[in-house]
């Protein structure tokens, strides 16, 4: 998978080009990932307008939307999932949708994600991905319309584009036929553009006082993160087919529409 160069998509990337088992790549062109579209411009943005995308899944919650609204090309559907609702309605507020307020106050950042809490909060948040109600509808849309002729070109993306986009990433390349080091490879492989986009705020974080590590924390992704979610699919259904034929409720056929449609 590779980075498409866009100047109004932050973290924009086409599973294109992935390899697969037996040599084969996933099929450019026809699924992308990235973080949130409330600055794209397609007049100044010839790379987005030249992608002919026909739908967009969102995966952020109500505020996340209300805040920043996707702009979408005309003509493309938009279909919303909201991964994180189930787990919004519970005690803990995941740290993906805090991000900003954290970022923006030292001592409530470590009061809250000090000594590794940071990274175990993650941790219980991506196993929300694979075992909340909310997660298993957003994700079982993303394979559905994947697998749909008529669907693509298909955009995926929920803030930053690493969390929420990642896990749905990660299950799109399993089912493909990624192997677990080129899932973790192109899992890890949105860093950089992340903390670039996220450089500001870091900096300031860093320059009142606030930990560092615990910016990279909530900046990055790390391999505990997905393997989180891998070990919650292990352990609760035994393999990534049936998390996503029992989990997600995915037909068999529309896995084999898929891989049909999607593999080079």
């Amino acid at each position: 998978m590779t980075a498409t160069p866009s100047t109004t998509v932050a973290n924009l990337r086409d599973l294109g080009g992935t390899p697969l088992s037996g040599g084969r790549t996933v099929r450019p062109g026809l699924v992308l990932r990235s973080g949130q579209l409330d600055r794209l411009d397609l007049d100044a943005d010839p790379v987005v307008a030249a992608l002919g995308l026909r739908t967009v899944i969102d995966f952020r919650t109500d505020a996340e939307r209300a805040d920043h609204p996707d702009r979408i090309p005309a003509g493309a559907r938009l279909l919303i999932g909201d991964v994180l609702a189930d787990k919004l309605n519970s005690a803990r507020m995941p740290a993906a949708v805090q991000l900003k307020d954290l970022l923006s106050d030292p001592a409530v950042a470590e009061e809250h994600l000090g000594g590794g809490r940071a990274q175990a909060l993650f941790a219980d948040t991506y196993r929300s991905f694979v075992n909340s109600g909310s997660a298993q509808a957003a994700y079982r849309m993303l394979l559905t319309e994947a697998a749909d002729a008529g669907s693509g070109p298909l955009l995926f993306h929920c803030t930053a584009g690493k969390d929420r986009t990642g896990w749905g990433a990660t299950v799109v390349l399993a089912l493909l036929g990624a192997d677990d080091e080129t899932l973790m490879a192109e899992y890890l492989s949105v860093n950089p553009a992340v903390k670039q986009a996220f450089a500001p705020m870091i900096e300031g974080f860093t320059a009142a006082g606030g930990d560092p590590d615990i910016a990279l924390a909530l900046i990055g992704v790390f391999p505990s993160y997905l393997r989180a979610a891998l070990d919650e699919v292990e352990t609760r259904y035994g393999s990534m087919e049936k998390y996503v034929r029992e989990g997600l409720g995915v037909a068999d056929e529309t896995v084999e529409a898929l891989r049909a449609r999607l593999v080079a």
